[in-house]
């Protein structure tokens, strides 16, 4: 006869999740519970997670403001941080709104932006395939998704009419990419990742478009660190927009908006 290992018990989740080195095991163990269909996936799903991949690759999704944003194996996992820089947008955009989502893995930002505005004309590029197929689920009927290097796949009839062009860049520097946590390192994909030799090299080739596509009073937002802010800003300004730095200490984000002059 054959037998079947009994279901894993909460605390046997917590205990397994504490020895593979996760910090919040508790939470983790009930989003497990909570995400898995039977015992069988729980088990598969705890394994996972225990050999070190992200826990929004395991579960299949991450939340992102208010919304259950699918992540996909692979792809750029979006980060709470960066909710502070689509508060800015919604703040900065009129109704209705043409928004650009550059670099946009997942589609978180674009999705939480379209979600939380009437009337907004969504565009989302991201050069990875992958990404692609994801944001695809996730942007659904609110716009649409484009495979591409930056501004290259986007409709020339956009030049001069975006009101929100959200650019969440590769920033890590490329000497520090070895040095972040296996989570990103080895399960992300370094394209979203790297920032070249100073970290900004994806940013200045995006600000150096952004004027020809912004319209008047539309502003570029892109996320960078606290240490690289005061270089970034400088070069947003350097192409003619009004640039400054906002932060949010509570979720430790550092975002540079440029504003072309009306």
């Amino acid at each position: 006869m054959q037998e079947f290992a009994p279901p894993l018990t909460f605390s046997a989740l917590v205990t397994t999740l504490r020895a593979a080195g996760c910090v919040f095991a508790e939470d983790e163990a009930e989003l497990l519970q909570a995400t898995a269909a039977d015992p069988a996936a729980l088990a598969t799903m705890l394994e996972r997670r225990a050999a070190g991949l992200p826990l929004e690759h395991v579960l299949g999704w991450a939340e992102f403001c208010g919304l259950r944003i699918s992540v996909d194996p692979g792809v750029f996992v979006p980060r709470r941080r960066t909710e502070f820089l689509v508060r800015q947008a919604a703040a900065l955009s009129p109704a209705p709104a043409v928004v650009v989502d550059l670099c946009c893995g997942s589609g978180a930002l674009g999705t939480a932006l379209a979600s939380a505005l009437d009337g907004v004309e969504l565009h989302a590029v991201d050069v990875d395939p992958a990404a692609v197929r994801c944001a695809r689920r996730n942007v659904g009927g609110l716009g649409t998704v484009h495979e591409g290097d930056l501004f290259a796949p986007l409709p020339r009839s956009l030049r001069g009419r975006v009101d929100a062009l959200l650019a969440n860049v590769p920033y890590v520097p490329t000497g520090d990419v070895a040095l972040l946590p296996a989570e990103a390192r080895v399960h992300e994909p370094r394209v979203a990742l790297d920032g070249g030799g100073d970290g900004l090299d994806v940013m200045r080739r995006v600000v150096a478009e952004a004027a020809d596509w912004l319209a008047p009073g539309g502003s570029l937002l892109v996320e960078t660190s606290e240490r690289q802010a005061a270089r970034a800003e400088e070069t947003v300004g350097s192409r003619g927009l009004g640039a400054r730095v906002v932060v949010s200490e509570e979720l430790y984000a550092t975002v540079v908006i440029g504003t072309r002059p009306r």
